[in-house]
């Protein structure tokens, strides 16, 4: 059986990687950082969306901003003919 990961990846979801920059709730002039992966689905991003809804209903930190990188991880290959044979001891 395939695992869930790669399922979701035939069905159109990529890797989306969020860096998130919150203000701490004792110290609001700083600023902290987050990291979010997952797979989701571009360019909506429904699961990002969630975990942010979760973010503002949940926890203290305000969010300060976000910024989002998607991968489709299931794309033609790039095949590069190479002439010659290199030989390594």
């Amino acid at each position: 059986m395939a695992s869930k990961d790669f399922l979701q990846q035939l069905h159109g979801y990529g890797l989306t990687t969020a860096h998130i920059l919150y203000r701490r709730p004792d110290h609001p002039w700083l600023l902290q950082t987050y990291l979010w992966q997952d797979y989701d689905l571009h360019p909506h991003f429904p699961e990002l969306n969630k975990f942010l809804g979760f973010w503002r209903e949940k926890l203290e930190g305000p969010l300060h901003s976000v910024t989002v990188a998607h991968s489709r991880l299931i794309k033609p290959a790039e095949i590069k003919a190479v002439d010659g044979i290199f030989t390594l001891n």
